[in-house]
């Protein structure tokens, strides 16, 4: 039985912006550097999809192999210094109270939910889609998508280096911080996948908040 991470209260004080993000909805805002998103986990065990991209040239943008070449570890955690694919530090974990986060089973898509699935899910809402029609918004397509962060996902790794998606390990509350550290577009997918444990098998919504360095 997977134990849940200890559930925390949310402290929206001095946050410069927040919004609820429905299930199954993507969300994108540029961070300027210094600033620090919160990602909540509002009711527990809901994944959360996201890709960063440098602002002023987005042709740079993370990279979950170069983070974890220079971290020589498999998860995001806190501490973790999130690279782009040019070797700079794009942003920094600067709080963290889940525990752990995945940056290797990427998004899903309507064609891997095809080929894992079933057919019949073929049709079925997925993070590639929303990935595909936030970053629509930004001048940015389908080919700009890379291998992306899941934050709240629990992908254990065995010593073969074989993974599993298994039940999330956060609950109600849990967040994460992420501190920019250079002007960075955030995307998200509040992921709407139903057919694996990563959310329980049941969406739900999260809430994001933005502090400026001053509130900090």
């Amino acid at each position: 039985m997977t134990t849940l991470a200890t559930a925390s209260t949310d402290d929206n004080a001095g946050a410069a912006y927040m919004q609820d993000i429905p299930a199954e909805q993507p969300w994108s805002r540029i961070l300027k550097r210094g600033q620090t998103l919160r990602i909540v986990d509002s009711e527990g065990q809901q994944a959360v999809d996201a890709l960063l991209y440098c602002s002023d040239d987005p042709a740079e943008r993370y990279s979950a192999q170069d983070t974890l070449r220079v971290q020589g570890s498999a998860y995001i955690e806190l501490g973790t210094r999130l690279v782009s694919n040019k070797g700079r530090v794009m942003a920094r974990i600067t709080a963290d109270s889940c525990g752990r986060h995945d940056t290797s089973a990427g998004c899903c898509s309507c064609e891997s939910n095809a080929v894992r699935f079933g057919e019949p899910t073929k049709y079925q809402h997925a993070c590639r889609e929303n990935f595909i029609l936030e970053l629509s918004k930004h001048g940015l397509t389908k080919r700009d998508i890379v291998a992306n962060l899941n934050f709240f996902m629990n992908v254990p790794i065995d010593p073969s280096g074989n993974f599993t998606v298994v039940d999330g390990i956060s609950g109600p509350g849990n967040y994460v911080d992420i501190t920019a550290e250079m002007d960075v577009l955030f995307v998200i997918s509040n992921c709407p996948q139903v057919n694996n444990p990563c959310n329980g098998f049941n969406p739900t919504p999260i809430r994001v908040l933005i502090r400026d360095p001053a509130a900090l």
